[in-house]
């Protein structure tokens, strides 16, 4: 059976341009267009399509505040000019399976996302992955003490931990899963949990939790656990 994917967008150029992408593909069918947030409720309980694509700024009820409703009914995957951080962040908290930026995506690109977000595999374009990483280190940053900063850092030469592994530590301290983890790092879910084995390894810690408590210098000396 076809993937249904309902599409959520104001602008009636762009939907009729991704309509015509998606009905190259034999296992894609668009079978509704909204052209609000309202709209787009009210046909995905009609329609109940396996995909949503929802645009953020639409006049009326907008992506936003109608994303919480949707994701009950399907999985949305955000397809919109808005590349934000604040707003990519946003959307993802509200329960967005990925965020694609016009512009940034292939046809190929487009058809794959779906494919994915209906499976439960997030995807990201370049600025909104990017944003979002800045996001998350900007909103770390104010709860980090100096001591925490000086930790993290003598924690990342003494233990020998690579950029990359760096990089994987502070997404983890910011709350992000493995699934998030790899899309941000555009790596596969298999190499985060690679990097996460050889992160807690040279940390001496056995799980996430004190992981982060060493990373950001909360944990208490010589004390180790499995909470």
């Amino acid at each position: 059976m076809p993937i249904r994917v309902l599409i959520a967008d104001d602008n009636p150029v762009v939907r009729a341009g991704l309509v015509a992408l998606l009905a190259a593909t034999d296992d894609l069918r668009v079978v509704a267009q909204a052209r609000d947030g309202r709209e787009a409720l009210r046909l995905t309980r009609l329609h109940a399509p396996d995909v949503i694509l929802l645009d953020v700024r639409m006049p009326g009820v907008d992506g936003i505040s109608a994303l919480p409703h949707l994701v009950t009914l399907a999985p949305v995957l955000m397809l919109t000019y808005s590349r934000e951080a604040g707003t990519v962040r946003e959307t993802l908290l509200l329960g967005a399976g990925g965020y694609l930026v016009h512009g940034e995506f292939t046809a190929d690109d487009l058809t794959r996302a779906v494919r994915d977000v209906r499976a439960g595999r997030a995807q990201f374009t370049a600025s909104a992955a990017t944003a979002l990483l800045e996001e998350l280190r900007a909103s770390s940053q104010p709860q980090r003490s100096m001591a925490s900063s000086t930790e993290r850092m003598h924690n990342s030469v003494t233990h020998g931990l690579s950029s990359r592994e760096v990089e994987i530590m502070d997404l983890i301290a910011s709350g992000m899963n493995n699934q998030q983890i790899a899309a941000a790092c555009f790596i596969s879910e298999k190499t985060v949990k690679n990097h996460i084995n050889r992160i807690f390894a040279k940390l001496h810690t056995p799980t996430r939790s004190e992981a982060i408590a060493r990373w950001l210098g909360t944990a208490r000396p010589g004390v180790s656990g499995h909470g």
